[in-house]
């Protein structure tokens, strides 16, 4: 897996999270000290996936900025006034060794056509494609032998999603008695949870007019055409989608309940 590489759609302007990304994209929002974009690629890296094409839109120089002055911000520096080829970044022990392709795939662009302009960066085998704005515990292996077991164009990971409401559990007498409060319980039932792997001929279904959504016709395209399998992951997963969403990871992260964090 350590040759393949991991596609990150950066490009949303995340008008649910308004708070928050006015002034910055959505892969910039913070989790803890660190953009959760930064969180995504760190669990990529984990399993050995360092090679990363970023999907870039709205405000997409900021995410360059943060990569470009991340290392010099980050560690121990040495510079020589007079002289700054000799400028030196004391890396420590565990830091990233990312390569990073900044792609600008415009303002309004849609999903499938934010992929199809990157086609030129990927090779000619599978590569992994996700948001810029979800995390998980997902196992990245895990999913790519999974896909190479399948044999279809794409795989999926579907996850459970949590209930935005609490529910209310009646006694199992029937009688109009309330049990117990279930505070936003997990659901059973599978959603997207947007941790892709596919085959390069995934581009057969895509093209570059900004109206192509990678969600609806050409993934509805490779399940008609029996070319789209799920993974389905029990584990941990959470998007970033509100402002309500922001806050929650943030209280996670603080009290040290990180499942995200696998590295």
């Amino acid at each position: 897996m350590e040759d393949m590489k991991a596609v990150i759609l950066c490009g949303g302007k995340g008008t649910r999270i308004r708070e928050e990304s006015e002034f910055k994209p959505k892969p910039m929002v913070k989790v803890g000290d660190l953009p959760i974009l930064w969180h995504i690629m760190k669990n990529y890296s984990h399993f050995g996936v360092k090679d990363f094409v970023l999907c870039l839109g709205y405000k997409g120089e900021m995410i360059k900025n943060f990569f470009f002055n991340h290392e010099w911000m980050n560690n121990d520096v040495t510079i020589r006034l007079g002289n700054r080829n000799e400028d030196q970044i004391h890396h420590s022990d565990d830091w990233e060794d990312w390569k990073i392709t900044f792609a600008d795939t415009g303002q309004e662009t849609m999903t499938g056509a934010r992929i199809k302009k990157v086609e030129k960066y990927l090779g000619e085998d599978n590569f992994f494609l996700t948001y810029g704005d979800g995390l998980s515990d997902v196992s990245i292996p895990s999913l790519f032998d999974f896909h190479k077991k399948q044999g279809t164009v794409g795989t999926l990971t579907a996850v459970h999603p949590h209930s935005k409401f609490g529910m209310v559990k009646e006694a199992d007498s029937g009688n109009g008695i309330i049990e117990r409060f279930v505070e936003k319980p997990v659901l059973y039932d599978f959603i997207n949870g947007g941790f892709y792997c596919f085959k390069k001929e995934l581009f057969d279904y895509l093209h570059e007019g900004d109206s192509c959504t990678l969600e609806t016709e050409p993934l509805n395209k490779l399940v008609g055409e029996k070319q789209l399998s799920m993974f389905k992951h029990e584990g941990f997963w959470h998007a970033m989608d509100t402002y309500k969403d922001y806050l929650s990871l943030n209280e996670m992260w603080a009290r040290g309940e990180r499942p995200w964090k696998v590295w």
